[in-house]
């Protein structure tokens, strides 16, 4: 089965249609909270990608929150609250929300509830500025990161033994 959208003009890279495809399977139900993702290669046979392809796929997931990952181990669900709702602190993508498919609810949402894209509309604000906020947030988190990664190297370096 490929991830392959209906509409010509949808250009997301294929990690993002495998990942949407996974992501929908988790949202369903059809993968659940503490069971093992399916490996790279058996990825790559379902969507017919490369295997770095795959792996970003699970990289998209994973910096969701949706699944983790033990090295050596392989991926898995990550855990949902006692409602089976997904966790409070996971927050679909926005360019997610804005193409998912209609039939796939939100887990948690009740009948009659705006969806994210119905809150965010509501507010007066445009899905351009919300990607922008996103992006702003990504790269000072980016930076972040990389300065966490530097100290994390330098005390790696100091704790090692001076011949």
């Amino acid at each position: 089965m490929s991830p392959a959208p209906e509409n010509k003009q949808d250009r997301r890279p294929p990690y993002q249609h495998a990942a949407d495809e996974i992501r929908r399977d988790i949202l369903q139900g059809l993968i659940k909270p503490g069971e093992q993702m399916p490996s790279i290669r058996e990825l790559q046979e379902r969507f017919g990608v490369a295997n770095m392809t795959a792996r970003s796929a699970l990289n998209v997931l994973r910096d969701e929150g949706l699944i983790y990952t033990i090295h050596g181990r392989g991926s898995f669900v990550a855990d949902h609250n006692a409602g089976g709702e997904l966790s409070a602190n996971y927050t679909a993508p926005a360019w997610y929300l804005a193409n998912k498919d209609a039939s796939v609810d939100q887990p948690g949402q009740a009948e009659g509830e705006p969806d994210d894209a119905e809150a965010v509309e509501a507010a007066g604000t445009t899905l351009a500025e919300v990607l922008t906020a996103l992006r702003d947030e990504i790269r000072v988190l980016s930076a972040d990161h990389q300065e966490l990664r530097r100290e994390v190297e330098e005390l790696k370096a100091a704790q090692q033994p001076k011949p």
